[in-house]
């Protein structure tokens, strides 16, 4: 029943965080970001239907139910205060919160949670620069951009995406780059056929992927 548990827990906030960045939660999506195959998330999403956490739209998109929105934002709430937790008060890097998180999330209870709270200030964001579903304070709002369609000039990494966690390796690229959120950096001039988006940061010239400067956003500075 736990394995079961948690696989509800992690669908509901994948498909939490698939809203959250404006695309539709087709089970194509699901099969992308969960890395599993299409049937076994065919089957889930069935399960979730007939539990009463998701419906199916007529056009096969996954909705989440009011149920199952409120685990869902449980969840997403609970992963983002472990993330700030390793990374505010362990000192965990910044690149290896986001996995050590989603081990983290389905032991807090309530009264945890409510201590997390308590000991981070209540914080808006967790690390990446996502919003943490509940909190009592209101993140600034500040127009962004992707890094990928910024104009030359100065800007700040304001955050990355929710898909952008879940890669390692550009994680890693950004850790070293210095492009984590608050972080400043310089748009510079496109360059020759580099596919890559040119900056200039903390820790000197880098070349950015266009796929990753696609899902990180900043604002100008």
């Amino acid at each position: 029943m736990a394995e079961m548990h948690d696989a509800t827990e992690e669908y509901l906030e994948t498909i939490f965080e698939i809203e959250e960045e404006g695309i539709t939660p087709l089970r194509a999506r699901l099969v992308e970001r969960l890395g599993l195959s299409a049937a076994a998330v065919s089957e889930t999403v069935g399960r979730l239907v007939g539990n009463g956490y998701a419906e199916l739209a007529e056009d096969r998109s996954v909705h989440l139910t009011p149920k199952g929105r409120s685990l869902a934002t449980t969840m997403v709430r609970r992963h983002r205060l472990a993330e700030r937790l390793l990374t505010d008060v362990i000192g965990l890097e910044w690149e290896k919160v986001h996995r050590e998180a989603d081990r983290w999330e389905h032991a807090i209870s309530a009264d945890v949670e409510e201590k997390l709270v308590l000991l981070l200030g209540d914080p808006v964001t967790c690390p990446h620069g996502n919003p943490i579903p509940g909190s009592q304070r209101r993140a600034k709002q500040t127009p962004t951009v992707a890094l990928a369609g910024a104009p030359p000039g100065p800007v700040t990494v304001a955050r990355i995406s929710e898909k952008l966690e879940l890669d390692d390796d550009s994680l890693h690229l950004l850790a070293r780059a210095r492009l984590i959120p608050g972080c400043a950096a310089t748009v510079l001039e496109p360059d020759g056929d580099d596919d890559g988006i040119r900056v200039r940061t903390a820790v000197g010239e880098q070349s950015v992927p266009r796929t990753v400067a696609e899902q990180m956003f900043v604002a100008a500075a």
